[in-house]
């Protein structure tokens, strides 16, 4: 079994609502976030246009992130889900040269949003957060009590309904039965991505 994400991009108002409900639900050190939203103008006016689209990690089908990573501490679970065990990750940063999408950031010190001591919160949030680690998104899997069924916080915080979560088989079968143009970020690189989007219009710069 593997899982996929399809964002719709006609739904997205760029709320940033999956960011904040992302950081706070995986407690993400500063400069560290596992969903952000990519905004830019496209075209000259009259014909320009807002493009907004959320990203996060792809979850591959075939992860460089995995294939470079010296130490084995980037893997992939039975679900097809790439995890980073941070006991074994030892902050070389091949993986995040690796990372086409620019999803995986390095956590280079212990340090909070405060100077001096960690807030309470922080205090509790960054345990899975350790010093000289990469962090990235897991679909959430790391939120459940089992560890063994992902429950994505950015799509049950989508305010306009934009993000859908389920098997590869069911996503699929969901895009087909739109009838909606459909793309996947880079997949011209050989990495198989996971999360695709729908929409009437597709960035020829990211597709």
């Amino acid at each position: 079994m593997s899982y996929s994400m399809v964002i719709d991009l006609k739904r997205c108002v760029g709320c940033s609502g999956c960011v904040t409900n992302c950081k706070v639900s995986n407690g993400t050190p500063p400069k560290m976030e596992r969903s952000w939203v990519a905004r830019s103008l496209e075209g000259t006016y009259p014909n320009a246009r807002r493009s907004i689209v959320p990203k996060l990690c792809n979850q591959c089908d075939t992860p460089p992130c995995v294939t470079v990573c010296p130490s084995g501490a980037t893997f992939k679970d039975d679900s097809g889900v790439i995890l980073i065990d941070k006991e074994v990750c030892m902050g070389c940063q091949s993986c995040i040269a690796a990372c086409p999408y620019g999803a995986r950031h390095h956590r280079a010190d212990s340090l909070g949003y405060f100077d001096g001591e960690l807030t309470q919160y922080e205090a509790i949030a960054y345990r899975n957060m350790p010093e000289n680690t990469t962090d990235k998104c897991d679909f959430c899997m790391g939120r459940t009590d089992t560890g063994q069924t992902p429950e994505p916080a950015c799509v049950r915080s989508c305010v306009a309904g934009a993000r859908f979560f389920g098997t590869t088989e069911e996503m699929e079968s969901f895009v087909s039965a739109s009838g909606r143009d459909s793309h996947r970020l880079l997949e011209h690189k050989g990495t198989g991505p996971n999360v695709i989007y729908l929409s009437d219009f597709v960035n020829t710069a990211e597709a």
